[in-house]
């Protein structure tokens, strides 16, 4: 916050010299661009939300099964608009908001690897969980086999993207949050005779 001091004194005129509180630090994080970054974090959530709802449907082995797309897509967006609020009203609780939640949607980004790595491996060795309407249609059933599995692995891709670009922002937030010391400039200006 801007604090600001005036004085005057002297003999010829009126000086002012004016005390502001920056906030450089801070600048570290701003500086990543977090707003142009949050914008690409929240439209791979809202991606991952839309893909996820075709996916509740089938009946073979995918993600939905621990409802990943809708917790990881929610995370995502959650994400994303912290970070382009922050941009926009930096402040060091906003920043330290932000490497939390970033660090929470990374634990989830993990937490989905493992699950999604799982499934692309099964449905790539052929071990499918048929559903008895599917077993009539041997055709049908590759085609939405390969269909889930191409997904999954884009899905898998996606995260993985979104996870460097977070681990990004909280090497940032981290480096703005490191420095606690708060900067003073003082600016003196004289001001002119009347």
């Amino acid at each position: 916050m801007d604090q600001t001091a005036e004085t005057t004194a002297g003999e010829r005129g009126i000086t002012r010299d004016t005390v502001v509180g920056s906030q450089k630090p801070l600048h570290r994080f701003v500086n990543g661009e977090p707003r142009c970054v949050g914008i690409v974090v929240l439209f791979f959530g809202c991606g991952e939300l839309l893909m996820g709802i075709p996916l509740v449907s089938n009946y073979t082995i995918n993600s939905t099964a621990m409802y990943i797309p809708f917790w990881l897509g929610a995370l995502f967006v959650i994400s994303g608009n912290l970070s382009i609020y922050t941009e926009s009203h930096p402040s060091k609780k906003m920043v330290t908001v932000c490497l939390s939640m970033y660090v929470v949607t990374l634990f989830g980004i993990f937490i989905a690897l493992c699950y999604r790595l799982y499934i692309v491996i099964t449905l790539s060795f052929g071990h499918f969980v048929f559903h008895p309407s599917y077993e009539r249609n041997w055709i049908s059933t590759r085609s939405l086999h390969a269909l889930i599995h191409t997904t999954e692995g884009l899905l898998l891709a996606l995260s993985l993207f979104v996870s460097v670009l977070l681990l990004f922002l909280s090497c940032r937030a981290r480096a703005a949050l490191k420095s606690t010391k708060t900067q003073v400039i003082v600016q003196h200006r004289l001001s002119p005779r009347e």
